[in-house]
């Protein structure tokens, strides 16, 4: 069912790990001219372009693109009880890790007179997009809702596709999450239009357009937020999910195998990978994802995926060449099942999110941690992060020098400006002294 690599004995420098790392055939790019007419329909269209993007592509049509607050309402009465208590504690739990987040003011006194302020300001408005498809996410409401209002935000709005199970109106989960974080303004649209939208506006909805959007979706979505780069901030490309579970021979297999599964049933294109130094615990996984996964309900997606180029499991000389790989890989879920996971966790550097020990699976990060489970994927981890309350967030210095201060380095200022064959710069300095 699934591949296995074989890498030990080879000392693979960074360039030689990158090509045999496995990946899913996805390419962002092929989806670019797509996702770009999409946009157009809708800057020239409005909602006329939305309805229709709805019938084409969701195969319903939205009795309106924004919910009505009543609608909205009526969903939060009508949460399963204990959807709602689990929701309302995954709201607690990361709003409160989320706090972290976000940075206190700080002042820099360079001399007497003379002082930079560094704060950190809310982006005014935001677009949180939340994907339909082959599941219901409520919880990425929360991952996406939560850091924009700790941050501050003061304007957020919300899209998902319409549903045809729902004559065309935002999954009524998703809709009562909404409800329970105050989040009146939701949109039925959905795809890279949805990204169009929150990006330029529909003055014909009222819909103002957005300083960032976030959110996951599919291939689509992904090229709308390139397009959109620039016009709007967004937290990242996300793509289909990853996992990547570093483990040794006294692993659980099961735990394992059950993990790998857990992000398989999300797509066809999802990557579960195993890198271990254990060939017995490797071949233990192996009988357990050909038993665990016939069993699951998802069961023909998860065998497509772990099936696929993306998935595998990888044999190493040690833990050590474990983490290097891991490290190459940047996976967006990283879980270390190890005798002595806090030694693995020292050699990592890149990854969205890391589970330690047998007791922190994936599983929980995507609901009860209060860790965010919008993470970057397709490698991105080497140079991003999740998302979170920074995503929101703008630094920014404020300087205040008074006469004294500022006479202080007038000297070397214009011999600066001087050496950059920029008087003028100096001169606006020199003149404040001028007799």
């Amino acid at each position: 069912m699934i591949q296995t690599i074989d890498l030990r004995g080879r000392h693979l420098n960074r360039s030689e790990l990158a090509t045999a790392i496995p990946r899913p055939i996805v390419d962002v790019s092929v989806a670019s001219e797509a996702a770009h007419t999409l946009i157009e329909e809708v800057r020239t269209s409005g909602s006329h372009a939305l309805f229709e993007q709805a019938e084409r592509l969701d195969k319903v049509r939205p009795a309106a693109i924004r919910v009505p607050e009543h609608e909205i309402d009526g969903a939060v009465q009508r949460l399963d009880p204990a959807v709602r208590e689990a929701l309302t504690a995954s709201i607690d739990r990361v709003r409160r890790a989320t706090a972290a987040q976000v940075p206190p003011e700080r002042r820099t006194q360079m001399a007497p007179g003379a002082s930079i302020v560094q704060r950190w300001q809310p982006v005014e408005r935001v677009g949180l997009y939340v994907p339909g498809g082959k599941a219901v996410y409520p919880s990425s409401v929360i991952m996406n809702a939560v850091p924009a209002q700790v941050a501050g935000v003061r304007s957020i709005a919300l899209a998902s596709p319409a549903q045809r199970d729902f004559d065309g109106g935002v999954h009524p989960t998703i809709l009562g999450a909404a409800g329970l974080l105050g989040i009146d303004e939701v949109y039925a649209m959905g795809g890279a239009g949805a990204i169009g939208a929150f990006a330029y506006g529909v003055p014909d909805l009222g819909l103002d357009a957005v300083d960032v959007v976030t959110g996951p979706g599919n291939i689509y979505v992904a090229a709308a937020k390139r397009l959109v780069r620039g016009q709007v901030g967004i937290d990242a490309e996300a793509g289909t999910t990853e996992i990547l579970v570093i483990a040794d021979g006294t692993a659980n297999p099961r735990f394992v195998a059950a993990d790998l599964i857990s992000q398989a049933e999300h797509d066809e294109a999802a990557a579960s990978v195993l890198v271990t130094d254990s060939p017995a615990l490797a071949r233990d996984v192996i009988s357990e994802l050909d038993r665990l996964a016939a069993e699951t309900s998802n069961a023909e997606r998860v065998k497509i995926a772990l099936g696929g180029p993306q998935s595998a499991i990888v044999l190493v000389s040690d833990l050590v060449d474990a983490a290097e790989f891991s490290n190459a890989y940047g996976p967006e879920h990283l879980e270390i099942q190890t005798h002595e996971p806090e030694g693995t966790l020292q050699h990592i550097t890149s990854a969205g999110a890391i589970f330690v020990g047998p007791y922190s699976p994936v599983s929980l990060g995507d609901y009860l941690a209060g860790s965010n489970h919008v993470l970057p994927t397709g490698g991105q981890a080497r140079f991003a992060s999740g998302l979170g309350a920074y995503t929101f967030l703008r630094p920014q210095q404020v300087i205040e020098y008074d006469r004294d201060s500022l006479e202080a380095v007038s000297a070397p200022i214009v011999d600066l400006s001087d050496a950059e064959r920029l008087p003028a710069h100096g001169e606006a300095v020199t003149v404040r002294f001028d007799a």
